[in-house]
């Protein structure tokens, strides 16, 4: 009995069409499995058991189906649908759901860090971070530069996870005598730990700032980070050095740190 011969893969009729969103899920596997540097238009058609040509007919090129990709999985971000809740609590959940996302797809994410248009305004992150930046009372037009900030320092502190760095800083040692043989380790102070340890720095640094620009404003003082209308600098922004006659000498540091403005002469 003559063997039938068996059809090269690629070649066969699939039993489902191609489509843009099974592409993507395919290739998320593959990166999950090997990581965005393995994979390649080919191994994604042998995946599929689809002729590679036909791949391009749903995405011109390795690039765009990276941002397929990336849009796919940042459409399973969870908002955070806690209007109620206090605006520090919304953060918490909003940043917390987010490195969940991260490591659960590390190398595509890893990948997608990395891009300078990685964060769209439609995305549910962006919307959802300039929504609780909106809550917090911080002013419109001050939003997307302080949501800039905080997407800059999350996604560092990720960045820095998902490589391994964060673990080996948080273990160097001062090479001072004080932090020689029997000195403080940083044995149980985990990731998740340091993670809400920046959360509660950027949520400090927050409530201070709003909390200033509010006592500026029922003294009738401008926010702290307008510039006087005199046209005087102030000191904080002189260098150390520049003095404006008549001034007593102070700490240019502590000045800054205190947010004294130079005393009216």
């Amino acid at each position: 009995m003559e063997r039938a011969k068996r059809v090269p893969r690629g070649t066969r009729k699939r039993d489902v069409p191609l489509t843009e969103a099974g592409i993507c899920t395919s290739a998320l596997r593959l990166i999950d499995a090997d990581g965005v540097e393995a994979l390649t238009m080919r191994k994604l058609a042998a995946a599929l058991d689809a002729n590679p040509m036909s791949l391009y007919h749903h995405v011109p090129n390795k690039e765009a189906l990276l941002r397929g990709v990336a849009r796919m999985v940042g459409a399973r971000f969870r908002t955070v649908t806690l209007e109620d809740a206090p605006w520090q609590e919304r953060m918490r959940l909003l940043a917390t759901d987010f490195r969940t996302l991260a490591h659960r797809h590390p190398n595509l994410m890893a990948y997608s860090f990395g891009q300078p248009d990685f964060i769209q305004p439609e995305d549910p992150f962006w919307v959802a971070l300039t929504a609780v930046l909106d809550a917090a009372g911080v002013p419109q037009a001050e939003i997307p530069q302080l949501a800039a900030l905080v997407c800059a320092v999350v996604i560092g502190v990720m960045i820095a996870e998902l490589n391994g760095a964060l673990h080996r800083w948080s273990n160097l040692q001062p090479t001072t005598p004080a932090f020689g043989e029997g000195g403080p380790t940083n044995e149980g102070f985990g990731e998740d730990r340091m993670f809400r340890l920046v959360l509660d720095t950027i949520i400090s640094g927050l409530e201070s700032r709003l909390t200033a620009d509010h006592a500026g404003e029922r003294d009738g003082q401008p926010p702290q980070n307008s510039l006087r209308a005199s046209g005087r600098i102030p000191r904080q922004l002189r260098p150390p050095a520049a003095r404006c006659e008549g001034e007593s000498p102070g700490n240019p540091i502590s000045d800054m740190a205190a947010g004294f403005e130079p005393k009216e002469q």
